[in-house]
C-alpha cells in the first residue's frame, strides 16, 4: 500500500491533481464558514439538531446549511436539476435520444446549469421563510433588498460550488459534486469527537465500543453491498468470415447489486421533508382548519416511528424505481442479439429480455433492502444509545465509502494507463 501511495506521489500529474482538489475543497469548506448577516447561527444549529428533516437536507449541502452559509444550499439545486432532467428523459423521447449521444448530454447538462440558477434562488428564499415563520428567531427581520441581497449570495455561492465540482471532475480522480459532499461530511468528524471526550463518562465505555462495532461492520457491509454483482454468463457464436473465425468467447454480464447508488435516497428525503417543510408555512394561518392541519401534520412526522417506516418503505421503492430508469433489459437484449451473444440455455429476443428483468430484480432487492436499513440507520442508533450525537449515519457511511472506492478506481486507472504509457 504504502509503495502506491509513493508511486502516486511520484506521478506529477496525479500529484498535482489531488493538491488541486484538496485546494478546491478548502475554498468549499472556508466558504461554508462564512454566514450571512442577520442569522442567530448558535439558535440555527439548535433547530437544526431537533429536526431530523432538515438534518437530512443539511448532509447534501456539506453542513453549509447548518452555518447558514454563502453556500448554505450546497450542490442540491444542481442536483435536484439532474434528477428534473433524468426524469424528463423518461417522459419525452426527444430527451431519451438526446442521452444516448455525447453532445446531446453536453446539452442536458447545459440546461440542467441553467436551471439551477433559478432553483437556488427558489428553495432559499423557501427556506429564509421557514425560518424566519420558526418560533426560535433565527432570522432577523429585513427589507426586500436586504432579502435580494441575501438569495444572490446563497445562488452565487451554490453555482460557485457547481464550478468548482466541474473543475474537479476534469482532474479525473474523482466525481466533484460526491466528493464536495464527502468533505462536508468528514468536516463533522472532529465535532463528533470533540463531543465524546467532552461529555465522556465511565459508564459509557460499552456505548462507545458497540458504537464502534457497529460502524465497522456498517463500513464492511457498504463495501460489499456497493461491489457486489451477479455475473451472467454470456456467450458469443463463431462466425467465419473467409479464413478468419471471429467470436466464439465467453464472457459475463454484471448484474451490480446497488445499481442505484445513493440517489433513491435523495428522492426519499425530498419527499418526506417536503409535508413538514411546507407545513411550516401554515402553523400561523388565520383559518383555524389549516393551521391545525399543519400542526397535525408535523406532530406526525416528528414521531420518529412514523418517520423511520415511511423512509424506510420510500428508499425500498425508489430503489426499484430508478433502477427501472437506468436499466433496460431490452436494450440489452437486443445489443446482445446483434453481436451474436446469448445467455446459455436462454433464447435471444423476448425471453432473455424477460431473463434478465426477472433476475435484476431479485438481485436488486438486496441492494433495496440494504439502502433501507442504511437510511433509518440513525434512528435505530439513537434509540439503543439515547443520544442525538452518537449516531451511525448510514447515509453519511453510504456517501463515504462509495466516494473512496470511485476516486481509488479513478486513480489506479490512472496509474495503469501511465504505466502502458512507459511500456
Amino acid at each position: 500500500m504504502w509503495e502506491q501511495i509513493q508511486k502516486l506521489w511520484k506521478t506529477r500529474d496525479l500529484r498535482y491533481s489531488l493538491l488541486f482538489v484538496l485546494l478546491c475543497l478548502a475554498v468549499f469548506r472556508l466558504a461554508a464558514h462564512i454566514p450571512i448577516p442577520g442569522v442567530n447561527v448558535a439558535a440555527l444549529r439548535d433547530f437544526f439538531s431537533a429536526n431530523q428533516a432538515l438534518g437530512l437536507l443539511n448532509l447534501f449541502s456539506g453542513g453549509g446549511m447548518q452555518n447558514f452559509s454563502i453556500v448554505m444550499m450546497g450542490v442540491g439545486p444542481y442536483i435536484t436539476a439532474s434528477i428534473i432532467f433524468q426524469l424528463l428523459g423518461m417522459m419525452i423521447p426527444k430527451l431519451e435520444e438526446m442521452n444516448k449521444e455525447e453532445a446531446g448530454r453536453a446539452k442536458i447538462n447545459m440546461w440542467s446549469r441553467w436551471i439551477t440558477v433559478p432553483l437556488s434562488m427558489l428553495q432559499a428564499y423557501s427556506m429564509v421563510l421557514l425560518l424566519r415563520r420558526s418560533t426560535v428567531g433565527i432570522v432577523a427581520d429585513m427589507d426586500w433588498l436586504s432579502t435580494a441581497a441575501m438569495l444572490f449570495n446563497v445562488t452565487a455561492g451554490t453555482v460557485m460550488l457547481m464550478w468548482l465540482g466541474e473543475l474537479i471532475n476534469e482532474k479525473k480522480v474523482g466525481n466533484g459534486i460526491s466528493i464536495m459532499i464527502f468533505a462536508g461530511i468528514v468536516a463533522g468528524l472532529p465535532g463528533v469527537v470533540q463531543r465524546t471526550f467532552s461529555t465522556y463518562d465511565p459508564t459509557m465505555m460499552f456505548t462507545i465500543v458497540g458504537f464502534v462495532i457497529v460502524a465497522i461492520v456498517t463500513v464492511i457491509g457498504v463495501v460489499i453491498i456497493n461491489e457486489g454483482q451477479r455475473n451472467i454468463p454470456v456467450q458469443y457464436a463463431r462466425q467465419i468470415r473467409g479464413n478468419r473465425v471471429f467470436g466464439g468467447s465467453s464472457t459475463h454480464l454484471p448484474l451490480r447489486v446497488n445499481m442505484a447508488g445513493v440517489m433513491p435516497i435523495i428522492f426519499a428525503i425530498a419527499i418526506v421533508t417536503a409535508p413538514q417543510t411546507v407545513a411550516q408555512f401554515f402553523l400561523r394561518a388565520k383559518s383555524v382548519w389549516l393551521a391545525s392541519a399543519a400542526d397535525w401534520t408535523i406532530r406526525v412526522f416528528n414521531n420518529q416511528l412514523i418517520y423511520a417506516v415511511l423512509y424506510f418503505l420510500l428508499v425500498f421503492g425508489f430503489t426499484y424505481f430508478y433502477t427501472e430508469v437506468i436499466f433496460h433489459p431490452e436494450q440489452v437484449a437486443e445489443n446482445l442479439q446483434k453481436q451474436g451473444g446469448f445467455i446459455p440455455g436462454i433464447r435471444p429476443g423476448r425471453h432473455t429480455q424477460e431473463y434478465l428483468n426477472y433476475t435484476a430484480r431479485k438481485v436488486i432487492f438486496s441492494g433495496a433492502l440494504f439502502l433501507a436499513l442504511i437510511a433509518i440507520l440513525p434512528l435505530i442508533m439513537r434509540s439503543v444509545t439515547g443520544t442525538a450525537w452518537l449516531a451511525i449515519g448510514g447515509t453519511s457511511l453510504l456517501i463515504v465509502v462509495s466516494v473512496v472506492i470511485d476516486m481509488v478506481k479513478q486513480v489506479r486507472a490512472q496509474m495503469s494507463m501511465r504505466d502502458y504509457e512507459v511500456l
